[in-house]
């Protein structure tokens, strides 16, 4: 059997990290613990198939982006200044203004 490639390699140790990550987040058996691991196993289930090197490169980094966002999200709902910091960002966004709070044209 031969070594995996580079790109292999490194998507596994993405769903590794995704896998350890959800136990960090909901140890044990809890329902938001299945329903994660789920999600990680059929988000990397669906793709699998995939054997574009730049397909890969743009999934990963689209698992990378998710990871940082929840990351961000439950960072957010635990840290009151950085949680406020994203509502108002997040109902600028909604509203159509930019940051500096003028309506976008």
């Amino acid at each position: 059997m031969s070594a995996p490639s580079p790109v292999q390699r490194t998507a596994l140790q993405l769903y590794r990290d995704c896998l350890r990550l959800v136990r960090h987040i909901a140890p044990g058996n809890s329902p938001k613990g299945i329903a994660l691991r789920t999600t990680v196993k059929a988000e990397f289930g669906k793709h699998k198939g995939v054997k574009d090197e730049a397909q890969i490169e743009v999934l990963k980094a689209g698992a990378i982006r998710a990871l940082s966002n929840y990351m961000l999200y439950e960072s957010g709902a635990k840290d009151e200044k950085l949680g406020s910091a994203m509502n108002k960002f997040n109902e600028s966004t909604r509203t159509g203004n930019n940051r500096n709070g003028d309506e976008k044209s």
